[in-house]
């Protein structure tokens, strides 16, 4: 499986699981990113930090240690 940080600009991914413990975790549950949730990607940063992305029809900027985080289909 890929995460969320392999997937290319374009892509619509669902989300398959989320790794991490506790507190991290708990804060990328709570912007949207949750098992089976549809996340469009849509640009990235000129130097690849953070990825602007539309989850649940609102854009959304993770950093990339966050989107390793989250595994992909």
């Amino acid at each position: 499986m890929k995460n969320l940080r392999e997937a290319k600009i374009g892509d619509t991914v669902r989300v398959v699981k989320l790794h991490g413990e506790g507190a991290v975790k708990r804060r990328i549950m709570d912007m949207g990113l949750t098992k089976g949730a549809e996340v469009h990607i849509r640009k990235v940063a000129p130097l690849g930090d953070p990825i602007e992305l539309t989850v649940r029809g609102y854009e959304l900027s993770l950093r990339k240690a966050d989107a390793e985080m989250i595994e992909v289909e």
